[in-house]
């Protein structure tokens, strides 16, 4: 009697013999961050080099042919993205009060935290004119900044941006960020004159502890306004 056969499915054996853009589009569809091309060449068993260059011919293959997508290098990795043109139909789809949105204050706190860091909270609020720990929290729980390790002199916890940030400004590191020099006389002068920072709000804290500002603490983070 004949036994029927089929067709094994793709495994880690048969990687290597499948057809190089189809099988990065597919695996690009389905990360959810950045992938790299040490790490893609790794998955599809090819050279690295041969992967560099097939991302690079597919993101210049969606450009000419004008597709509602298109194939970025940010962060250290690739990744699809919807294309700025066509940016108001995505709108209409994800933004009627379904994403996560930053308030003002909290796109303010990350701005400084982007052009100064590290830096310490104290300086963000020296910066900004307000406290902004609670805003801070904010960040860090959005995973928007991480903590960078302690300031010498004082012993305070530094902050910088993490690459999730970088991912969701469409930015291959900090260097792409705009210039900031024409406003850095204002946020200069505005900091020369806090050198001390600005102390924590603490509402539990005793009157006579030293150091201490008792009150409530910037919470214009709460109700999220802006989209990030």
């Amino acid at each position: 009697m004949n036994e029927e056969t089929s067709e094994a499915p793709a495994g880690p054996s048969t990687v290597a013999g499948l057809d190089l853009k189809p099988a990065l589009e597919a695996v690009l569809m389905v990360v959810d961050e950045p992938a790299t091309e040490e790490h893609l060449a790794k998955i599809l068993e090819r050279p690295k080099r041969q992967i560099a260059d097939a991302l690079r011919e597919l993101a210049d293959e969606y450009t000419v042919q004008g597709r509602g997508f298109e194939l970025r290098y940010v962060a250290g990795g690739w990744r699809f993205y919807t294309r700025p043109a066509y940016a108001a139909a995505v709108e209409r789809l994800v933004l009627d009060g379904q994403t996560a949105r930053l308030t003002q204050a909290a796109l303010e706190t990350l701005a400084v935290v982007a052009y100064r860091q590290p830096v310490s909270r104290s300086r963000v609020s020296a910066v900004r004119g307000v406290n902004c720990d609670g805003v801070m929290r904010t960040l860090l729980q959005r995973g928007l900044v991480e903590e960078a390790g302690t300031e010498p002199e004082t012993g305070a916890i530094l902050y910088r941006t993490t690459n999730y940030f970088l991912e969701r400004m469409g930015l291959r590191g900090l260097d792409e960020l705009p210039e900031l020099a024409p406003f850095l006389p204002e946020a200069e002068a505005i900091e020369a004159e806090t050198q001390e920072g600005v102390p924590s709000f603490d509402p539990d804290a005793p009157d006579d502890e030293p150091g201490a500002v008792r009150g409530t603490p910037d919470t214009d983070d709460e109700d999220d306004q802006t989209e990030f």
